[in-house]
């Protein structure tokens, strides 16, 4: 049990559930609403994390990568195959218990990260899997409502964006690694220096939207939390070239898109 944990991606796996759950509450989604979106999501991200580890199996015991728990021996390639096959199969009638158009849509969501998975991530297309499922994530949410709408412009290229940043960030400390191992997505193909920079582009991009895209004027805790990323952009262009580079350009990244993850629970109410 504690390799299947491991083998699922946690990190990425609670964030994201957490993320749509949080905002689910946001904008009227109740209790049992909330707790039907954390579920789907969680069995989504799981058939996702582990059949990452199930289809990389070998390339991950190539390149012995000791922190895999299919590498260590802890967990075989068939449980995970299994694993990520079960999961997959029970995301169908939880996606579909949110309501038939949010389920189809999550569906697609969880789709699109599979085909990542199955190899997009080797083509320059490698950032498209992060923006449609990211993208999709606040139509699922909001299409499982009572009354069903479709959230505006600005919250979908909110979080399309939001996933290419964080795609980008994800993938730059391991870019070299990646290379030897003959994955070549869109940041392997910028290397480490462009994509350094680029990383944090759709995610200060998505700090615009969030902060002007909804109707009104900013609030004052969306005037901070552009001041905050304006301050970590600021850091990076300043930053000094060294071998520690691309891991505080990670940093900065993650800082930025924990910005972002608050300014759309803010915006919430302004989705539906």
């Amino acid at each position: 049990m504690r390799a299947l944990i491991r083998a699922c991606h946690p990190e990425p796996t609670v964030a994201v559930t957490a993320i749509t759950t949080v905002l689910a509450a946001s904008v009227g989604r109740g209790i049992r609403g909330s707790v039907l979106v954390a579920l789907t999501v969680l069995v989504g991200q799981l058939s996702v994390g582990w059949s990452n580890d199930w289809i990389d199996a070998s390339r991950d015991r190539s390149s012995l990568r000791a922190d895999k728990p299919v590498v260590s021996g802890d967990v075989g390639r068939s449980t995970l195959r299994r694993a990520a096959l079960l999961a997959a199969a029970l995301c169908v009638p939880l996606s579909l218990a949110n309501g038939v158009a949010a389920g189809v849509v999550h569906i697609v969501a969880v789709a699109s990260a599979w085909s990542y998975n199955l190899g997009l991530k080797s083509t320059l297309m490698s950032w498209l899997p992060y923006a449609v499922s990211f993208g999709l994530l606040p139509v699922f949410v909001t299409l499982g409502l009572a009354t069903p709408v479709v959230p505006p412009t600005w919250a979908i290229a909110s979080g399309a964006l939001l996933g290419i940043g964080a795609h980008l960030a994800n993938v730059l400390p391991d870019i070299e690694h990646d290379r030897v191992q003959g994955v070549h997505g869109l940041p392997q193909r910028l290397g480490a220096r462009r994509t350094r920079m680029v990383a944090p582009v759709p995610l200060a991009l998505a700090s615009l939207l969030l902060v002007f895209g909804p109707s009104g004027n900013p609030t004052l805790l969306a005037w901070i939390g552009l001041a905050l990323v304006a301050l970590l952009l600021g850091a990076l262009v300043l930053d000094r070239h060294d071998a520690s580079a691309p891991r505080r350009a990670f940093t900065v990244a993650i800082g930025i898109a924990v910005v972002d993850v608050v300014l759309f629970v803010l915006s919430g109410s302004t989705l539906a």
